[in-house]
């Protein structure tokens, strides 16, 4: 089964990313978990993204594109990156997700891909 794993952080964690003094602590706590994940052959895709300031958000609103800056969530975490895993069930993508750096200060959401239909 595929999952996807939704790492989100907090801003304090978010900004380690390029802090001088954070940086290597932040960056090798996730470079120790994707290697564990990659060691262990479960990764199918993954992706760190950007920051809220470079998010764009799109809505259609009476048939027209209302386009925003940012991404306007009303939260205190941030989306930091994802992965997608194939491990043999949730209990196992739930042992993966809890391993994250951001499980400890903020939240990984854990969610099936929906397999396309064949038609």
């Amino acid at each position: 089964m595929q999952f996807m794993l939704i790492l989100n952080e907090t801003s304090e964690d978010f900004a380690q990313r390029n802090h001088p003094d954070q940086a290597q602590t932040y960056w090798g706590g996730w470079n120790a978990f994707i290697g564990a994940m990659a060691q262990a052959g479960v990764i199918v895709k993954g992706d760190g993204l950007m920051g809220p300031h470079a998010a764009t958000t799109l809505r259609l609103r009476d048939g027209k594109r209302v386009v925003e800056d940012g991404p306007f969530a009303d939260t205190k975490e941030q989306l930091g990156g994802y992965f997608v895993i194939e491990v043999p069930d949730l209990d196992a993508a739930l042992d993966w997700a809890a391993r994250a750096p951001s499980a400890r200060t903020a939240s990984v959401e854990v969610r099936p891909i929906l397999p396309m239909p064949t038609a």
